[in-house]
């Protein structure tokens, strides 16, 4: 029996997760549960799964938490802290889910244990990249992509020397405002925003799927996981969100990843590593999709597809600036303070801001300098916003 914590477990990926979880229940063993603050849902899944423990990040839902868990013998707790040490509780296979740098930490903490990490979490990989792949290098800890775009290069690669690959394509669905007229995306709203063509997934994701902001990441996500040149590293727009990512090979062959859009299919194939395992996902009718369609996708439309690239050209801090900067701006349009383009106006000065006060480059890189810079960039950023507001 595997033991197993899901950081992040509230979310859609971390209920996605419990969903593969309960279909096995003799597989595993649930050590523990980090959430939010919805503490009703963190409650039921510890108490439904035998969890050991569940930690809340705010301690106003400690309260609640702790009276829904009363006399089950499931230990709680809350806040960074407590997720960090929920962290290093023994596991052999955590679920890194939580969204925004504040996965960072705790995901550290996991691989201090030599375990395997599943990376759903990829603002880790954008702001400290070189950090979290040394950490499991040091520590013996496996890192597996959990991304959909990341683990359909992951299973490509399977068999093939890194030196053969030529190129990798991350497809992208476009979001909301795919085929909007350019002069009405400013004025989007956040309902608009958030509502998907393709995926079912939270307000954040969504938005950032809309504004190319998740794509964004996913570009510096690829260069820092698999330690491709940026040159080779392409977006492709695919409506249909069938195809995942290809990988280009030396002798022109393109392999690509196939799949329903369904977050089950990443984390299973991540849960079930190295084998495959039956997963309760849709079966794909070829004949009735008929065509798959892509087109180049526009930088006037999606400006943080060339933030990123420029990110990826500077390294250093660049990625934990662009990241803290995004995660602002998109605060700032949910709370309906600027409109959808000015989020990438207020990242764009941000990096700016940050660049010429410091050597994002050169400078020397810890866990504490990545928070730091962390929490300066939202501070620019948000002196950026009220500008544009």
């Amino acid at each position: 029996m595997r033991r197993i914590s899901i950081l992040g477990a509230t979310g859609s990926i971390g209920q996605s997760t419990i969903d593969l979880i309960k279909r096995r229940p003799d597989d595993f063993e649930v050590v523990a549960l980090t959430g939010g603050c919805n503490a009703k849902q963190l409650a039921r899944d510890a108490i439904a799964l035998r969890a050991q423990i569940a930690v809340v990040d705010s301690a106003e839902c400690y309260a609640e938490l702790r009276d829904l868990l009363a006399g089950t013998g499931i230990s709680c707790g809350c806040g960074a802290q407590a997720i960090a040490d929920a962290a290093r509780m023994p596991a052999d296979w955590i679920m890194s889910a939580i969204v925004g740098s504040a996965g960072l930490p705790p995901g550290m903490a996991a691989l201090e244990q030599g375990t395997t990490l599943a990376l759903a979490n990829k603002e880790s990989l954008v702001t400290a990249g070189p950090l979290l792949m040394d950490a499991a290098r040091r520590y013996g800890a496996r890192i597996l992509p959990v991304d959909s775009e990341h683990s359909a290069v992951f299973q490509a690669l399977v068999g093939e020397p890194m030196d053969a690959v030529e190129r990798v394509i991350i497809t992208a669905s476009g979001g909301a405002f795919r085929d909007w007229p350019m002069e009405k995306l400013q004025t989007a709203t956040v309902a608009q925003a958030s509502a998907h063509p393709n995926w079912d997934m939270g307000q954040r994701i969504t938005i950032d799927s809309a504004s190319m902001f998740n794509k964004a990441l996913e570009l510096i996500e690829t260069r820092e996981f698999f330690g491709i040149s940026p040159k080779a590293i392409e977006v492709i727009v695919h409506p249909e969100s069938l195809i995942h990512a290809l990988v280009g090979f030396r002798d022109g062959a393109l392999m690509a990843h196939v799949g329903p859009p369904d977050m089950r299919h990443a984390i299973g194939y991540a849960l079930n590593w190295p084998d495959r395992s039956h997963l309760p996902v849709d079966r794909l009718d070829l004949a009735a999709i008929g065509q798959f369609t892509f087109r180049a996708p526009d930088d006037a439309r999606w400006p943080a597809l060339r933030l990123a690239r420029e990110v990826m050209a500077t390294r250093g801090k660049a990625g934990a600036v662009f990241n803290a900067a995004k995660e602002a701006a998109l605060d700032a349009f949910i709370a309906g303070q600027v409109g959808f383009m000015d989020m990438a106006t207020a990242v764009d000065m941000t990096l700016a801001k940050m660049s010429a006060q410091s050597d994002l480059q050169n400078a020397p890189i810890s866990l504490e300098d990545v928070m730091e810079t962390d929490r300066l960039s939202r501070r620019y950023a948000i002196e950026a916003l009220t500008t544009l507001g």
